[in-house]
């Protein structure tokens, strides 16, 4: 190990009380991007992640306007123009804090309860990204970065990010860059190093149905007209053939196929049926396609899914109606190289072809994001990976997520950048819920992950 990495590691250790000061004082700032009376902390938020950019000696600092929440953008680029240059992500903004009643200690009053720090953001995200200012300054210190740096740090991550992707298109010159470096991931376990590599799309769909003008006597008519939910509740019944597949039209031609050592890395997976049935209280697994194993299923296959339905009369009693509406909310988990744009063709067309002229519909297109993948092999994972074995002395498992992170779909898009997805929130930090917390001792040990792959860059 050259003496600059372990001086690096020491002067992380050596300074922990102050990074942890850093942190409490970042959650203080009650910045919910949700709700409009939080604006003015939203942009002390932004105000106070620049000082710190500015603080590390970042130049070009500036809290950027986008049509919702600012961006807070910096760069460290003395590696010079042969170097390789990493976007660092991460969101400032945060999840509202309720219900306070279920909150043991204030939401932004960052309070440490054994080997834990509770508050809102503590894990999403502010405590991810000062471990990564943290890591940057550790090695600024001894022996300075050999690769170029421009932080993208946005406010509105917790509303679905509706203005990153125009200011990145917008911006795209400016963000050039090699690669990505996002920490808003996490662990599976404390003692389990986890590198996201893969994450799903997203297709979000409202399908309004009607069929007679009014709500009708079910003992008049029915029988006679066609009823919207019934007809609603078929068609949805037939998006799945009995072993699981979707039977859109055209739904898989572009579907990537689990490779072969693929499927070997997702099974050192600590994520086996016991496990989905303990995280879900189902009595069975029966959701998705044959063939498959949970955690494929779960990560590397695309589902579709109810997510609301509503019609006709839903209170207390009973009222024989026959409705006149019905409508449902679907989404669709899309994997790589499928497009969100041919996926609302196939709904269409699906729909064209079973749909009952009794009833008229429509389908709205309320949201999309692609999926995206990284290459193990990449300079980038591979320097994560040797730290994270560096570190916890076991190497890391290699993990497809099921959700979506827009952001990183859109840099790859729009820059043409890969992301390596590492962070260090673990299972149980209750995100979005009561008690948010963060497990100090991983968060330490993410830091020194993080000051080992700034140094593995160089080789």
């Amino acid at each position: 190990m050259s003496d600059n990495r372990t001086a690096a590691l020491k002067f992380a250790q050596d300074n922990q009380a102050r990074f942890l000061d850093e942190l409490k004082e970042f959650i203080a700032i009650p910045s919910i991007s949700a709700d409009p009376t939080h604006k003015p902390q939203i942009q002390a938020a932004a105000e106070w992640v620049a000082a710190k950019l500015t603080a590390l000696g970042a130049a070009n600092v500036a809290v950027m306007p986008t049509g919702g929440h600012p961006v807070v953008y910096g760069e460290l680029m003395a590696a010079g123009p042969g170097a390789p240059t990493i976007a660092v992500y991460g969101h400032y903004d945060v999840q509202p804090p309720d219900p306070l009643d279920l909150w043991e200690t204030g939401p932004f009053e960052a309070t440490q309860r054994g080997d834990n720090l509770y508050g809102r953001g503590a894990s999403d995200m502010k405590g991810q990204i000062m471990a990564s200012l943290n890591a940057i300054e550790a090695v600024l210190k001894h022996g300075g970065l050999s690769v170029n740096i421009k932080f993208l740090i946005e406010g509105e991550e917790e509303e679905g990010s509706p203005n990153l992707a125009p200011f990145i298109e917008k911006h795209k010159d400016l963000l050039a860059c090699d690669f990505a470096l996002n920490p808003d991931s996490g662990m599976l376990a404390p003692d389990l190093p986890t590198i996201s590599y893969s994450l799903r799309g997203l297709a979000y769909f409202e399908i309004r149905m009607s069929g007679p003008a009014q709500d009708l006597h079910s003992g008049q008519y029915g029988g006679v007209v066609r009823n919207p939910a019934n007809e609603l509740a078929r068609l949805i019944g037939g998006m799945h053939d009995a072993s699981g597949r979707i039977t859109l039209p055209g739904f898989y031609d572009k579907v990537r196929e689990l490779e072969a050592d693929e499927r070997k890395e997702l099974a050192r997976l600590p994520m086996n049926e016991a496990f989905y049935l303990d995280q879900t209280g189902a009595p069975v697994l029966t959701g998705g396609e044959q063939g498959f194993t949970p955690v494929e299923r779960a990560g590397g296959r695309p589902t579709l899914d109810v997510n609301g339905i509503v019609s006709g009369f839903i209170g207390e009693g009973q009222k024989t109606v026959l409705p006149a509406k019905a409508m449902a909310k679907i989404s669709m988990r899309l994997v790589p190289d499928q497009d969100p744009e041919e996926v609302h063709g196939q709904l269409i067309q699906y729909m064209q072809e079973n749909a009952d002229p009794g009833v008229t519909w429509e389908v709205v297109f309320m949201s999309k994001a692609v999926a995206s993948m990284a290459a193990r092999d990449s300079d980038g994972v591979q320097a994560v990976s040797q730290a994270m074995e560096s570190v916890w002395g076991t190497r890391p498992v290699y993990m497809r997520v099921g959700g979506t992170i827009p952001v990183v779909g859109d840099m790859q898009q729009i820059l043409g950048a890969d992301s390596v997805l590492v962070g260090f929130g673990l299972p149980d930090d209750n995100l979005h819920s009561p008690n948010e917390k963060l497990h100090l001792p991983t968060w330490q040990r993410g830091i020194d992950t993080l000051i080992h792959f700034f140094f593995n860059l160089e080789q």
